[in-house]
């Protein structure tokens, strides 16, 4: 059974200047974390949230959270817009820090509410495998802390960092509370989920984000290229898909409910299982969406969700506050 794996930067022979940055990032990251876990969970999750509150909408990146802001709430005016830029920067805030405490952030501790958790023990205790999707919705880092108390075996894909250094830290972090297989996103990650599913293993992906070489499918409306590894994985191997929400009750408390499974349509031909594919990948981003309208403060909106030509609509058409007001 594999184990945790050994983790390298996107550059396997950095010069002399980038293998010093590299560290200078590192000591940056281990001091932050000695920070973050000589607090209490709370302080710490309150000190992030208040922080990256101010922060947050300082920065460039705000300009990409009003713009998605403005896409998926076209009827919401500036200061609900504001408003709803600032409490996602504080769950972010929130996210962060409190990404070093996870192994204090468990269902183990009770900080961590499970629902559901009987379809993933009877997906264990089938011997087969399942997929299990999610999105960027409040602290997502507990999705994985769930699966585990579950002790259903599940491969949890990352995006191996640039930096190999911090890349060991994070996943040496994770393993503290129990995550051992992880596959990273890419060529040889995706190796590794076929192989894990070929021996009965589950796979859990996050398919919220930009995928340039995905199909069109809607989201809040717009068009969305969005990868459809999940769904042809389920298809391959006739997993149920199970998606999975976190939501957020309180500071470092959270709770994570896998929700009933979806199926991918039965299919023959390869041009109609192309369209089970995408369909199934349509249902998958409407329950992201779902989640996302009930919980709007909680998903991860400094993400450029949407592609440049759906973006650039946005400056050809009047704000919410000018249509109220019509012609000058």
């Amino acid at each position: 059974m594999p184990g945790r794996r050994a983790v390298h930067g996107r550059d396997d022979n950095p010069s002399p200047g980038k293998r010093l940055g590299w560290l200078a990032q590192a000591a940056a990251f281990t001091a932050y974390s000695g920070l973050m876990r000589a607090l209490p969970v709370e302080t710490a999750s309150n000190f992030g949230a208040w922080l990256l509150a101010r922060i947050g909408p300082l920065t460039s990146t705000e300009k990409t959270v009003q713009r998605n802001l403005r896409l998926a709430f076209p009827d919401m005016d500036e200061a609900g817009r504001r408003a709803l830029s600032r409490a996602q920067w504080e769950s972010t805030g929130r996210t962060f820090a409190e990404f070093p405490l996870m192994d204090r952030i468990t269902p183990a501790t009770g900080r961590v509410t499970v629902v559901g958790a009987e379809r993933l023990h009877a997906v264990r205790d089938s011997g087969r495998a399942a997929v299990l999707v999610s999105g960027h919705f409040s602290n997502w880092e507990a999705m994985a802390a769930a699966i585990v108390s579950t002790g259903l075996k599940t491969q949890i894909t990352y995006r191996a960092g640039n930096n190999p250094y911090v890349d060991r830290m994070i996943i040496d972090g994770r393993a503290r509370y129990g995550v051992e297989l992880m596959a990273a996103k890419g060529g040889d990650g995706a190796r590794e989920l076929l192989d894990g599913m070929k021996r009965g293993e589950s796979v859990a992906l996050l398919n919220d984000q930009k995928f340039r070489e995905g199909p069109a499918v809607a989201f809040f409306g717009h068009p969305v290229n969005t990868a459809t590894g999940p769904s042809r994985l389920a298809q391959r191997f006739d997993a149920p898909i199970i998606p999975v929400t976190v939501e957020r009750s309180g500071p470092a408390r959270l709770t994570v409910t896998f929700h009933p499974e979806m199926r991918v349509r039965p299919a023959t031909s390869p041009a109609d299982k192309a369209r089970a594919v995408e369909e199934a990948t349509q249902a998958i981003t409407r329950f992201i969406e779902d989640q996302v309208r009930s919980r709007p403060e909680e998903w991860f909106w400094t993400h450029k969700r949407w592609p440049e030509d759906v973006y650039a609509t946005l400056e050809a058409e009047p704000t919410s506050v000018e249509r109220r007001k019509g012609p000058a």
